[in-house]
């Protein structure tokens, strides 16, 4: 897995961190980007869809 930096403002941290550990829904942060990032793309790939630009596999 490729590990990679970003710069995240602090309060979009702490609203994150809201989610994570005992009683979060994300054992740690990178769970919880990891998951945000696939639920992104799976938003964006819906919308090309809607306007035709998704290529057929």
């Amino acid at each position: 897995m490729t590990k990679i930096s970003v710069e995240v403002p602090d309060e979009l941290l702490s609203d994150l961190d809201d989610h994570v550990g005992d009683d979060g829904k994300f054992v740690n942060r990178s769970e919880a980007i990891r998951a945000s990032v696939r639920k992104m793309l799976d938003i964006l790939d819906e919308i090309d869809e809607r306007h035709g630009r998704l290529e057929d596999d």
